[in-house]
């Protein structure tokens, strides 16, 4: 590492004010404190001080990503071998997944990158670390054979519509990741919904690439789906990249939780909500008995939870500093109705089965409000211990 520091140093002058490539200083800032601990001081004023910066935060989400991404991509290669009635072992698999795997985040991370180095340069300021993981979410929540130019525009209308256009990292509304996901689902449904588009390989003759969200959307009853409740829990099932395993997901959950990254109130009444609407529907599924809603409300709300995105969502997608709510209170009341409104859409949509990216997206939007009321009720109350 040495070596890296003394080579920064040496080109360091012609990049800081006065320089032949001072405009582009924030990109060798971006370099340099992506390598190395900042060493910026401050000089006036108070402010809070950690043993963690942003950086580092990020790399604590990458890592906690790190069980659904090794899995997701030996996934992708066992699904692709059930498909074309292959036989293959745990390397083959797990090859054959990571070579059509990695071409979704180079291409994540070149774009997203060079739009976030653009925005940085233009306006003069350092190059935010928020994309280090919003690079790595966005193929993880996509199809595997998702085209690489329509990966390519929907990762460049998150960084700029879902980010930069409100200030960049710290200052957005609405999760990239899910921003980038939402983009593509309704500029192009094909590539992100049917039978076909979460398998690489799906495309042979008599086989069905449908999801367990997709089976249940179509049938009268999910008494007939072809995965066990093991296979649910652990992952060998159709389904995004990153989205299948419970268990990697639970892995990474409990590691954001001991680590305090990310949000324990949001994640558990995220799951809370979601099993408390599932098992209302649960009881109101008779009335429903001749409808096609039926299938969906008669889902034990225990395999609600374990199936689609919801578990991922709650995990990864909820719990983002940003777009989430701020309080204590809010947090919890913010992933009770994320969890609530993931399984409304869910029922009710029979054509986008799959309700947590909306979800979070329109809690995103009404974060500030609920953490607004709860700062007003607590206000209100502790008014009332002065006039007392």
């Amino acid at each position: 590492m040495k070596l890296f520091k003394n080579l920064l140093e040496s080109v360091k002058p012609h990049f800081e004010k006065g320089g032949k490539l001072e405009k582009m200083f924030p990109a060798y800032d971006a370099f340099e404190t992506f390598l190395f601990v900042p060493n910026h001081t401050t000089n006036k004023g108070s402010h809070v001080r950690d043993a963690i910066d942003l950086k580092r935060t990020m790399f604590m989400v990458i890592i906690a990503l790190i069980p659904c991404l090794v899995f997701g991509m030996w996934n992708v290669g066992h699904q692709y071998y059930l498909a074309t009635g292959q036989e293959g072992f745990f390397l083959d698999k797990f090859m054959l997944g990571f070579w059509k795997f990695l071409p979704l985040i180079i291409v994540s991370y070149v774009v997203g990158l060079t739009v976030e180095f653009a925005f940085a340069v233009y306006r003069g300021h350092q190059v935010n670390e928020g994309y280090l993981v919003t690079g790595l979410l966005i193929p993880l929540t996509m199809p595997i054979d998702v085209p690489l130019w329509m990966l390519a525009i929907s990762v460049a209308f998150a960084v700029v519509i879902g980010k930069e256009v409100f200030g960049g990292t710290g200052m957005n509304i609405l999760n990239p990741a899910l921003t980038a996901r939402a983009f593509l689902f309704f500029a192009y449904p094909s590539w992100m919904s049917g039978d076909k588009v979460w398998v690489h390989g799906a495309g042979v003759d008599g086989y069905s690439g449908a999801t367990i969200l997709g089976d249940l959307a179509s049938s009268t009853t999910h008494t007939g789906l072809s995965w066990s409740p093991l296979e649910m829990i652990i992952g060998t099932i159709p389904g995004s990249v990153g989205e299948t395993s419970l268990i990697a997901i639970l892995i990474g959950a409990a590691f954001l939780m001991i680590t305090g990254i990310g949000s324990t109130r949001i994640i558990l009444s995220t799951f809370i909500g979601g099993f408390l609407m599932a098992s209302m529907f649960n009881w109101l599924a008779p009335m429903f008995i001749e409808t096609k809603l039926f299938s969906l409300m008669d889902t034990p709300a225990l395999l609600h939870l374990t199936i689609g995105s919801f578990a991922f969502g709650a995990v990864f997608m909820a719990t983002d500093p940003v777009t989430a709510a701020q309080t204590n209170r809010g947090k919890i009341i913010y992933g009770l109705l994320i969890g609530v409104f993931a399984i409304v859409i869910r029922v009710f949509n029979p054509a986008y089965p799959e309700g947590m990216m909306l979800a979070v997206l329109l809690m995103n939007v009404f974060a500030p409000l609920v953490d607004h009321y709860v700062i007003e009720a607590n206000v209100q109350r502790r008014l009332k211990r002065l006039k007392v």
